[in-house]
């Protein structure tokens, strides 16, 4: 059930002198692996799992499946399966009819069909629900018995289009529990696309952060969160603290002061972009920088506090507070940010900054 998978670059018009809705993307998913395509809407990620399925055909570029071209192969015979934001089950058939729709379809005996599928709900934690009619499963059971439908099929890739979208928190965190114990029992190759950096981190190995149709970075996680090359990508990952400066010597100097940067940036304007979890508020002798507190919203138990720190070209730099740590709309506080969690990307256009600053006031 393990593949290996090549996009070679994939380009996409849909309609003549249009923007391409994909841009020359190329991506390997080796055998076995989960790669996410994270992106807002409009990105291109649905794209890109249109074409690797034979769905759309590219304008240019390749799949290629086990070093096979894919080109001119139909859906139904590329090797893949596909779970959609909706479960898109036959309401006429049994849950097991369901699950079993592709093995009646290739002409096996009735009984081998019913032991597959049988195994195959048990895989997603439906052990006994066989019998029962699709109309009658909630919204969570539904995309378990889709799963199960897809993975009964022995694709050599798995295709997952948001399919866990629609779900309320609790059972979107079920099925990431189940996906990555299904990974650990079946090893499947998965082609997952998502707009939620969350769901990318607990399933993916790398993830593909797509913004209007290009490959804007491609990494582990933690890599992307504490590493981007861009603003959209840190927008995207939940970054807001956006302070532009100046690189020289490799140390980046703004309105928090002359800081010391863990790896070479390029000379020149930058802007300083760090994680609000990495930043502590600390007494001002100990302090990177210093400012004064202008909002404090509550998250749970935590807080997210931003601090303004005065300057020629003035900051505003969000802290996540632990539990128990409280401050004060006023107050003057003292920020440290750890060398590691330092990371300048290019400034474009210094309007991206202020920009940034006016939405998160």
């Amino acid at each position: 059930m393990s593949g290996s998978l090549q996009l070679t670059g994939l380009t996409r018009v849909h309609t003549a002198g249009a923007a391409p809705a994909l841009d020359d993307l190329t991506l390997a998913v080796p055998a076995g692996s989960c790669v996410a395509v994270l992106g807002p809407s409009g990105s291109g990620k649905s794209t890109v799992l249109r074409l690797t399925a034979g769905l759309d055909t590219p304008t240019r570029g390749s799949v290629h499946l086990d070093g096979r071209d894919l080109a001119g192969v139909v859906p139904e015979r590329r090797g893949m399966a596909m779970v959609f934001q909706r479960p898109l089950l036959f309401p006429h058939l049994s849950v097991r009819d369901n699950v079993g729709f592709a093995d009646r379809v290739r002409g096996l005996p009735r009984r081998q069909v019913r032991e597959s599928a049988e195994r195959y709900l048990e895989l997603v934690q439906l052990g006994g629900f066989g019998h029962r009619p699709a109309r009658a499963l909630s919204g969570g059971q539904a995309q378990r018995v889709a799963l199960a439908r897809a993975l009964a099929a022995e694709p050599r890739v798995l295709l997952l289009d948001e399919p866990f979208s629609a779900l309320d928190t609790g059972l979107r965190q079920e099925m990431h529990e189940l996906l990555a114990d299904l990974r650990l029992r079946l090893a499947p190759t998965v082609l997952l696309v998502t707009h939620d950096p969350a769901e990318a981190d607990a399933l993916a190995d790398t993830v593909a952060v797509l913004d209007a149709g290009r490959l804007q970075q491609l990494g582990p996680m933690r890599e992307l969160y504490t590493r981007p090359r861009s603003l959209a990508v840190s927008r995207l990952l939940g970054g807001r603290t956006e302070v532009p400066g100046t690189v020289a010597g490799g140390r980046h100097r703004s309105a928090l002061g002359d800081l010391e940067l863990p790896a070479p940036a390029a000379e020149g304007r930058g802007v300083l972009v760090v994680r609000p979890e990495a930043v502590t508020l600390v007494a001002a002798a100990d302090a990177d920088a210093r400012g004064t507190v202008v909002q404090v919203r509550r998250r749970g138990l935590r807080s997210l506090v931003t601090v303004e720190v005065a300057g020629a070209e003035p900051a505003a730099v969000d802290a996540e507070l632990p539990p128990g740590q409280e401050a004060v709309v006023g107050a003057e506080v003292g920020l440290r940010i750890p060398l590691g969690a330092r990371c300048v990307v290019p400034l474009a256009d210094p309007r991206e900054v202020a920009s940034a600053h006016d939405g998160q006031r």
